[in-house]
C-alpha cells in the first residue's frame, strides 16, 4: 500500500522536532521593580523568537539571581555589573559567570540626606566614622554596591561602621531625613516619576553626587564597573527644567552559568544556542517597550571626559580640605583614651572609628 507524501512529512517532522521546547529560567528581581516589569518581557519574546519557552521569576535581586545561576547554570539572571564585580567570588569567581548582555542601560548610585554641608562623595568619605548610613535591605543590590565602595576606598567610605538595614528604600530614606549626621545609599533607575525622588524632595533631603576617582577608575576585565552621568531626579515645571544630579551609574547585565553537566548535552547544546541568540541582538532590540520608563532611560546623560573630572576634583578637593579636621579628631581621641577617659568630651569621637548612637528603626510609614 503506498502511503501518501503529506503523512511522510508529517511522522520525519514529528521525530525530528523535541516533544517540547526547552524552557529557561530569566531571575529577575522584585514584581514591580524595572528587572521584572520591564526588562524581562523583551528578553523572553526574544528567547522564544529562538525556539525555546522562557519565563520570568522574581527574586531579591543580582545577588539571589547570582546564587541560583550558580546553582544551575542554565538559567539566566539580572544584575549590577558591580555587584557581579564584588560577589563573584562567593560563587566560585568571575568564569562562573558568563555575561550575554550589557547595554546602555545603567542604574545609578544615589546618596540622601538633609545635611547640607554634605555636597560631594568626598565629604562623605572624610565623615564616614561619624555618620549613619541607612541601606534597604541586606540582601538587596544597593548594599551590595555600598559594600563595593568600602572595600575599593577602605580608608574613606570604608571606615563606615554605623550601617542600619531598613526594611526597603522608602524606609530608609524616611529614617536619613529625619536625622542628623545620616545619609541613606540606594540604587536606582534615575525616573523622575519614582516616589523616592519625591520622597527626598518633599522631606527636605538633597542628593549627594556620588563621583570620585577611587569609583570610575575601577574595571572587570578592563570594562568599566561606573560611569558618570547626568540623570534627571525631577520632572521639568511650567516655573523649572526639572533638577539633575551627576553620579555614578552602573550597567545592566544580562548573565548565565558556565558550568556543563556531560549528562545534560542537549540540554546544554540549547542553552548554548540561546546565548549566542542573545548576544547577537541589537540593544535596541533589548529595550522596554515604547513607555514613560524608555524615555526616562533616553533622559540620562554620559558626562564627557572632562565634565566628569571636574566632579572628581571637587571630591578630592573635599578630601584635601577636611583631611586636618579628621586628622586631629583622631588624634583628641586617641589622647582620651590614653588618659583614661571613660567617655570622651562632645568635640571628640568616642573611637577613632566609631559613629553616631544607633537610632531606633521606625516602621516604613511613619514620617
Amino acid at each position: 500500500m503506498r502511503i501518501p507524501a503529506w503523512i511522510l512529512c508529517a511522522a520525519a517532522a514529528a521525530i525530528s522536532a523535541p516533544a517540547t521546547a526547552q524552557e529557561f529560567v530569566i531571575n529577575t528581581g522584585g514584581e514591580t521593580g524595572a528587572y521584572h516589569g520591564h526588562f524581562c518581557p523583551a528578553l523572553r519574546d526574544k528567547i522564544k523568537k529562538a525556539g525555546f519557552e522562557a519565563n520570568c521569576q522574581t527574586s531579591a535581586g543580582s545577588t539571589e539571581n547570582m546564587q541560583r545561576v550558580a546553582d544551575d547554570p542554565t538559567q539566566l539572571g539580572y544584575g549590577q555589573l558591580d555587584v557581579l564585580a564584588l560577589k563573584a567570588r562567593d560563587f566560585g569567581g568571575p568564569s562562573t559567570f558568563r555575561r550575554l548582555r550589557m547595554d546602555d542601560v545603567r542604574e545609578c548610585i544615589f546618596a540622601v540626606t538633609r545635611d547640607r554641608e554634605l555636597d560631594s562623595y568626598g565629604e562623605l568619605a572624610v565623615r564616614a566614622d561619624e555618620l549613619r548610613v541607612i541601606l534597604p535591605p541586606e540582601q538587596s543590590g544597593s548594599t551590595a554596591t555600598f559594600r563595593f565602595l568600602q572595600q575599593i576606598d577602605p580608608y574613606g567610605i570604608g571606615r563606615t561602621e554605623n550601617v542600619i538595614h531598613a526594611s526597603n528604600t522608602d524606609e530608609a530614606i524616611r529614617i536619613a531625613l529625619n536625622s542628623d549626621a545620616t545619609v541613606a545609599f540606594f540604587v536606582q533607575f534615575p525616573d523622575p516619576n519614582n516616589p523616592r525622588f519625591k520622597l527626598a524632595h518633599e522631606k527636605g533631603g538633597h542628593i549627594v553626587p556620588v563621583l570620585d576617582r577611587k569609583i570610575l577608575d575601577q574595571r572587570i576585565d578592563g570594562i568599566p564597573v561606573y560611569f558618570a552621568q547626568k540623570t534627571q531626579v525631577e520632572n521639568a515645571s511650567w516655573l523649572s527644567s526639572g533638577a539633575k544630579v551627576v553620579t555614578a551609574c552602573t550597567p545592566l547585565i544580562v548573565f548565565t552559568g558556565t558550568a556543563k553537566s556531560p549528562a545534560k548535552q542537549a540540554t546544554w547544546e540549547n542553552h548554548e544556542h540561546m546565548s549566542k541568540s542573545l548576544e547577537g541582538l541589537r540593544g535596541d532590540e533589548l529595550m522596554p517597550k515604547a513607555s514613560l520608563f524608555s524615555r526616562v532611560l533616553r533622559r540620562t546623560r554620559e558626562l564627557t571626559a572632562t565634565s566628569a573630572e571636574k566632579f572628581v576634583e571637587i571630591s578630592e578637593q573635599a578630601r584635601e580640605k577636611a583631611a586636618p579636621l579628621f586628622e586631629k579628631a583622631r588624634e583628641a581621641a586617641r589622647q582620651a583614651i590614653d588618659a583614661g577617659h571613660d567617655k570622651p568630651t562632645k568635640a571628640e569621637p568616642s573611637a577613632p572609628y566609631g559613629g553616631a548612637p544607633p537610632i531606633e528603626k521606625k516602621p516604613a510609614g511613619d514620617p
